[in-house]
Parts: C-alpha cells; sequence; structure tokens
C-alpha cells in the first residue's frame, strides 16, 4: 500500500518509492538522505502537527509536513 510520508502514523515504517516537489525542496530532501530505496519511521509529530521526526539511515530527521507530502512511500506490514 503506498501513501505519503505525512499521513503516516507514529511508529509507522516504510521503504520510500519516490521523492517529488522541485528544485530548492528536492534537492534539500536528497542531500538529506531522503531518496528512494531508504528505510523510514515517523517517531514523533510536533503537538501542532508540524514538523514531523523520523529515522532514515540511522539519524533523526525533522522535516516539515510540506516537504514529507512529498514522499511517496510504501508502507511495511
Amino acid at each position: 500500500m503506498e501513501k505519503k510520508l505525512s499521513q503516516f502514523a507514529i511508529g509507522e515504517q516504510g521503504l520510500i518509492r519516490a521523492v517529488g516537489g522541485e528544485g530548492r525542496v528536492r534537492r534539500r530532501l536528497f542531500d538529506m538522505g531522503v531518496t528512494p530505496g531508504a528505510d523510514v519511521t515517523l517517531v514523533k509529530v510536533a503537538p501542532l502537527g508540524d514538523p514531523i521526526e523520523v529515522t532514515i539511515r540511522g539519524y533523526q530527521l525533522s522535516l516539515r509536513k510540506s516537504e514529507a507530502e512529498v514522499v511517496t512511500m510504501e508502507v511495511k506490514q
């Protein structure tokens, strides 16, 4: 099942299938290691829903909700 990273629940895990966006946003995500094939786990969500914290490639990363919206994930069962 595919869904956006921004729609994940705490503790949910998945594999990055595609990174959308354009220009600076897409480049920034790639620079932080958000690339197709990487495993991601949603760790925390801020009280107002933005930002979110994920574990990717062995480190903690905070992403804005708008950045997470362009990342398409394959949900692990």
